[in-house]
């Protein structure tokens, strides 16, 4: 394996994979609101469907899929519907003693697993990703396989990162004026994240 390949590898994906998206404000805001247990689920969801989504794009089924703009289409649409709904859900969540308890709806695996599967920002981050930087030169179908263990090592590490940031806003200590306007603008982001991934 090529060891300056492997770094130069690791350090896009931990670029692209980490910067902020749909998926990334989706678990903020879980993690904000049912802290890191209750968020699990969600971000278990989430990691499946990424992972899938990532070998999708190894095996160049996604190329396949982007040949018929309908089914992305159907895709996107089908992410947009789900972060509207989400946003919606934590901009309305409840303040004060009963928030903690109200927010099983859209933490779900389920939730998680659509939007991994169905997210545009993935599918292209993992086919420039997947395209680039030859790790093992001698076997095309190594260097993908070897690939994509690497991607889902990175997805893992930087949304547990991010689910950990949403579980530290859980912690602040805020009036129900402060947590409404928290909830806002962490409904706010999910929109702001689907807006400029789907465009």
């Amino acid at each position: 394996m090529d060891m300056v390949a492997l770094g130069i590898f690791l350090t896009a994906a931990v670029g692209l994979l980490g910067s902020p998206g749909p998926a990334i404000a989706a678990l903020i805001a879980i993690g904000r609101a049912r802290g890191f247990v209750g968020g699990l689920p969600y971000f278990f969801g989430l990691q499946l469907g990424l992972a899938i989504a990532a070998g999708l794009t190894a095996t160049g089924l996604f190329s396949l899929l982007a040949a018929f703009p309908s089914a992305l289409r159907v895709m996107t649409i089908a992410a947009t519907v789900y972060l509207v709904y989400l946003a919606y859900k934590i901009a309305s969540s409840p303040v004060g003693d009963s928030a903690k308890a109200s927010s099983a709806a859209h933490a779900s695996p389920a939730a998680g697993f659509l939007l991994g599967m169905t997210n545009p920002k993935a599918y292209l981050a993992f086919a420039s990703l997947l395209a680039s930087y030859t790790l093992i030169k001698d076997s095309a179908q190594h260097d993908a396989a070897a690939k994509w263990v690497l991607l889902v090592a990175v997805m893992i590490a930087v949304d547990i990162v991010w689910l950990y940031v949403g579980v530290f806003l859980r912690g602040l200590v805020l009036s129900p004026k402060g947590e409404r306007v928290l909830n806002i603008t962490l409904g706010s982001m999910v929109l702001i994240a689907a807006g400029l991934a789907f465009v």
